[in-house]
């Protein structure tokens, strides 16, 4: 199959198709440049509002019992402590003493300015990168060539270091979710990936989210960095001005099913239309990313590893293949764009807007990514002023001096801003380990309990951060996308019928001995006028497991069966 190059008749070459972005000019237009605000309508893809799917057999294979040594940091110390309260050695200083510096200074600001009223509608969490912007520029010049800086982007493209040399592009990409990707750069023999952006914000959100989480891929911790700065292609700045172009390419009016296509155009008698088929006849345009097709609504959706594939796609595909030339041919959203709930939840908490009200910015994407910038840049000031620079990504808090007898529930009462992980209490040592989903969440619960104080029984707990808790397993990362929580939620339950039996089933007591299997249960709750209850775990893969298991217990195979809401996940008191 033959197509019509773009290129042909103009007097230049594309500048980075077939070349290392090493090797890139070091030339690069402002990204104020593109219109993007002016981009056309796209058309949606509903794969992709889901695309973080999970495997729960594999997510619930992931059972972290791996809390058995603890260590916690003083915030008036940065030493390490065990347990008993013993003094060990100081983190090692990994990283850039000048970013821990300058992160010092942030959050020494913001404490000296706590006794302040803070601003309508904003987070105590926010005000800590307000000053970012406003320091000197010998300061700013040297953040460029800092890869912890969470702050400047000297790129629009990413650098990430071993990667696996087996990996797909898809696979890589599954790991981002900053923005619209202009291209990818895969390296198997150096181990290696360039994630080249449209615009310089997206690329800054993807690299501080990496390096704040940890980026972890097949048990490769992947190291981040930056590109070299690159000049967007002319082509493509203009199909992206123009069209809105993409690296989706979205095809309509295909015969996805013989029996139903002449509802949207189609014809019946025309070859169905196959993922393979799809790859065979648009492979010479390009690397196909990844294929989606909704055979209810005859329509796919095919990725390209970059936005210049797509565009010779729609220009010219109608014309080199008949099987397409009355088809419906132009861009989709990109799937790395895709706001997810869990980035909705988060700028909404760090903008302290009220839950319910996220729909009314859940479709600004420029709004959403500038505030997870922001929430990410407090994450790493209030880390690692706390802890030193090797704390920065932990996601554990510490609870010391807790009452004598207190209960797992009574703490989860009193931690609110994230989703947790697990939570361990050690009654012995009046201690508790908190570990969030997300370190941003940590932050700022840590950040809020000692500028506010927990009190449990009135008694004031000490707040520290725990041993680094490492990256997010990504099973766990996929289910958590997918709606898992520590809770579960049981609907549907005829209480009635069930106090009747001899040995009643939907009781405290028998639920706790069935669900104990799968791991410690902290609360239990029932709404009787609603015919359902939640049954809490300490830990989110106990729950995994739990949802994947129960179903096939006969007691339970009429009910409805679902994540529930991790009251911890609620919003901080202080800003209800």
């Amino acid at each position: 199959m033959t197509y019509q190059d773009p290129y042909q008749g103009l007097n230049f070459q594309h500048p980075s198709r077939m070349q290392s972005p090493l090797s890139e000019s070091n030339s690069m237009t402002p990204t104020s440049d593109l219109s993007l605000s002016n981009r056309p309508h796209a058309w949606s893809d509903p794969m992709y509002d889901q695309t973080w799917g999970v495997n729960t057999a594999a997510a619930a294979a992931y059972n972290d019992d791996s809390q058995g040594a603890h260590t916690f940091v003083m915030p008036q110390n940065s030493g390490r402590y065990d347990s008993s309260g013993l003094c060990s050695d100081s983190s090692n200083e990994s990283f850039s003493q000048q970013l821990v510096e300058q992160q010092q200074q942030l959050f020494e600001q913001q404490l000296s300015q706590q006794q302040q009223p803070q601003q309508p509608g904003m987070n105590m969490m926010a005000q800590y990168p307000a000053q970012v912007g406003h320091r000197p520029m010998a300061v700013q010049s040297s953040r460029m060539s800092n890869p912890k800086d969470f702050t400047s982007a000297p790129s629009r493209t990413v650098y990430l270091g071993n990667v696996p040399p087996y990996i797909t592009t898809r696979e890589l990409l599954d790991h981002v979710r900053s923005g619209v990707v202009e291209d990818v750069k895969i390296l198997p023999e150096k181990m290696c990936a360039f994630i080249s952006f449209v615009d310089e914000n997206s690329a800054l959100l993807f690299h501080s989210d990496a390096i704040l989480k940890r980026l972890n891929i097949d048990d490769r911790d992947i190291k981040i960095g930056w590109g070299k700065p690159t000049q967007i292609d002319p082509i493509v700045a203009a199909g992206i001005n123009n069209d809105g172009a993409t690296r989706n390419v979205y095809l309509g009016k295909l015969n996805t099913n013989p029996k139903m296509c002449a509802q949207w155009g189609a014809d019946p008698n025309e070859e169905t239309i196959t993922e393979e088929k799809l790859r065979n006849d648009l492979a010479d345009f390009g690397e196909v990313e990844s294929v989606k097709i909704v055979t209810e609504k005859g329509i796919a959706f095919v990725h390209f590893s970059s936005i210049f594939s797509a565009i010779k796609v729609v220009a010219n595909l109608a014309n080199v293949n008949p099987y397409y030339a009355q088809k419906k041919i132009f861009y989709g959203k990109d799937r790395c764009a895709f706001i997810t709930k869990t980035q909705q939840h988060n700028a909404a908490q760090f903008l302290g807007i009220q839950p319910g009200m996220e729909p009314l910015f859940s479709n600004d994407r420029e709004l959403i990514s500038q505030t997870l910038l922001q929430q990410s840049a407090a994450a790493a000031a209030i880390a690692t002023s706390a802890g030193g620079a090797n704390n920065l990504g932990n996601r554990t808090i510490y609870l010391g001096n807790l009452p004598k007898d207190v209960k797992l529930e009574e703490i989860c009462n009193s931690v609110r801003g994230g989703l947790l992980q697990h939570i361990k209490l050690l009654n012995d040592r009046h201690v508790c380990f908190v570990t969030f989903i997300d370190p941003t969440a940590a932050a700022q619960f840590y950040a809020m309990s000692s500028l506010h104080g927990l009190t449990i029984h009135n008694k004031r707990c000490k707040i520290g951060w725990g041993k680094h808790s490492g990256p997010l397993p990504n099973p766990l990362a996929l289910a958590v996308s997918r709606g898992a929580s520590r809770n579960i939620y049981l609907g549907n339950i005829d209480f009635e019928d069930d106090r009747k039996l001899e040995q009643p089933i939907f009781t405290e007591t028998s639920l706790r001995s069935v669900f104990q299997e799968f791991g410690e249960v902290e609360q239990i709750n029932f709404l009787y006028e609603r015919n359902c209850c939640f049954i809490n775990f300490a830990n989110i893969s106990s729950a995994i497991l739990a949802i994947d298991k129960i179903k096939s217990i006969p007691t339970f195979k009429d009910l409805k069966i679902n994540f529930g809401k991790d009251r911890c996940g609620n919003v901080p008191r202080q800003f209800c």
